[in-house]
């Protein structure tokens, strides 16, 4: 059941991820909780490319605070629970949260990518 409204957003209008989260606008949804929506990417950078995001509005991991720990638990259990649905495990997938324009984070709502399905170019560490 999607909220009608999301804490953080004076307007969620003004947010593609909140206006997804109360159904305005159409995603395809892998996995809804209370806390934590899960949808496939719209431009997949692999087989398996889903973002995974908090209900509530946070703008991005560098605005996460102490009172987040339990949505960035779930967030982090959906992912690897998407990864082993879609067949990512136990080959590998990788997890990214980009945070700014630099990082390429186009939508200013705390999501974290899934991404996996074959190997993976370019490492990371």
């Amino acid at each position: 059941m999607a909220p009608s409204s999301v804490d953080g957003v004076t307007d969620p209008a003004d947010c593609l991820f909140c206006r997804i989260v109360l159904g305005g606008v159409p995603a395809d949804i892998v996995h809804r909780s209370e806390t934590v929506l899960a949808f496939r990417d719209i431009s997949p950078q692999a087989p398996l490319h889903v973002l995974v995001i908090p209900v509530v509005h946070i703008e991005h991991a560098g605005e996460v605070g102490d009172g987040h720990g339990e949505v960035l638990v779930e967030m982090l259990e959906v992912a690897r629970t998407v990864a082993e649905a879609e067949g990512a495990w136990p080959s590998g997938y990788r997890l990214v949260f980009n945070v700014g324009e630099d990082a390429l984070n186009s939508v200013p709502h705390l999501h974290l990518h899934v991404i996996g399905g074959r190997p993976l170019t370019g490492s990371l560490g």
